[in-house]
């Protein structure tokens, strides 16, 4: 799509899949030495640190950063890492502290990413500098809005830029603090050729229970690198305590994935093997496509119990079938592939949501 620099050309050291490790928020110095000692002591130097400065919060009266102090106490992690460190921004106030301080990376959060106006003024701040910016996905799956805010960075002359994925709001799955979504940086990443895409597990999650199946399953996707919430004491984080690790939980979360490489990175004369791992990927995303669907219906099967209703309602059936063919169809999908693939989909439909009306027989429940 367009040129940038990828985080190996970043003039940084960043190599491979990328990790980003350090605390939700910077609380005071001694917690980000801290985190760091425990870095070094267990082994677990990340590529990058992260720490938050300006905490954006739904509601007012809660912790919302420690502000332009915790800038002076990334000197800190330069004296004992000696790595990158990187911060959100959310306003032109923030980019010019954060430029003062010689912040190296900085990234867009996703409360701001929807809204272009401020990402427009961040843009406009950024103009004539060569620092890196990562930007988080938009909150709800808005796949132009994120593309729409890499591009107007992108057009103020700031190349080195990369992707991250938090997931995004779902009122009705309580399986995720947000959503995954997997299609979506997939999608991304077919849109901008090249460009980088790193998965935030922490946030994805919510919780630190989860963080090693996500991490791996943004690597088996083809994501390009982690970012994952680390402190000395998650337990009394002043923000995200659930979803918080320690470095040595951190060690070992990183131990257990089994990480692969990117399509980018194989080998370019390897055709075939490019596409058939291309169809890999896909399979998988239509996998946790059909298991979202299904968990969907399963709700749909519990409501039906709890109000009285019958399973199958034909009306709904023939819509379905006939709306999902004339748009397989449309594009370019045979009308005889639709409707085997639909009438299967509804078979496993149909049991499902039978089952959970089973459950609720009494008839049953005396057998």
């Amino acid at each position: 799509m367009k040129d940038h620099l990828r985080t190996s050309e970043w003039g940084l050291g960043l190599k491979g899949h990328v990790i980003i490790a350090g605390p939700c928020s910077a609380e005071t110095p001694e917690q980000v030495e801290k985190v760091c000692l425990e870095m070094k002591e267990q082994n677990v130097i990340p590529s990058m640190f992260r720490a938050g400065i300006w905490k954006p919060r739904t509601r007012p009266g809660s912790f919302e950063g420690i502000g332009e102090d915790g800038l002076k106490w990334m000197e800190i992690v330069r004296n004992h890492l000696n790595i990158p460190i990187t911060t959100e921004v959310g306003n032109t106030a923030h980019v010019e502290l954060a430029l003062k301080h010689k912040v190296d990376v900085l990234w867009i959060g996703a409360r701001t990413t929807v809204n272009p106006f401020a990402v427009q003024e961040i843009a406009e701040a950024l103009r004539g500098t060569d620092i890196p910016v990562m930007v988080k996905n938009p909150m709800n799956p808005d796949l132009q809005l994120w593309l729409g805010a890499l591009e107007r960075l992108h057009a103020v002359g700031i190349n080195k830029l990369a992707a991250i994925h938090r997931g995004f709001s779902d009122a009705y799955d309580k399986r995720f603090r947000n959503k995954p979504n997997w299609s979506m940086p997939i999608h991304l990443k077919r849109e901008w050729k090249g460009m980088e895409v790193i998965n935030d597990p922490s946030h994805i999650v919510g919780k630190r229970d989860g963080i090693l199946e996500i991490s791996q399953r943004a690597i088996n996707f083809g994501l390009d690198g982690l970012m994952i919430e680390t402190h000395h004491d998650p337990d009394n984080a002043w923000s995200d305590a659930k979803q918080q690790v320690t470095p040595a939980q951190l060690k070992e979360i990183l131990s257990k994935i089994d990480f692969k490489n990117t399509l980018d990175a194989e080998k370019p004369g390897e055709k075939l093997h490019d596409l058939r791992t291309a169809v890999d990927h896909l399979d998988d995303q239509l996998i946790d496509l059909l298991v979202e669907r299904f968990s969907v219906i399963d709700q749909i099967g519990s409501h039906k119990r709890e109000n009285k209703l019958t399973v199958f309602q034909s009306d709904r059936w023939k819509e379905v079938m006939d709306s999902r063919t004339d748009k397989g169809v449309k594009k370019g999908l045979s009308e005889k592939f639709m409707k085997e693939l639909l009438f299967s989909i509804h078979e496993e439909s149909v049991k499902r949501q039978e089952k959970q009306l089973r459950a609720g027989d009494p008839v049953n429940k005396n057998v």
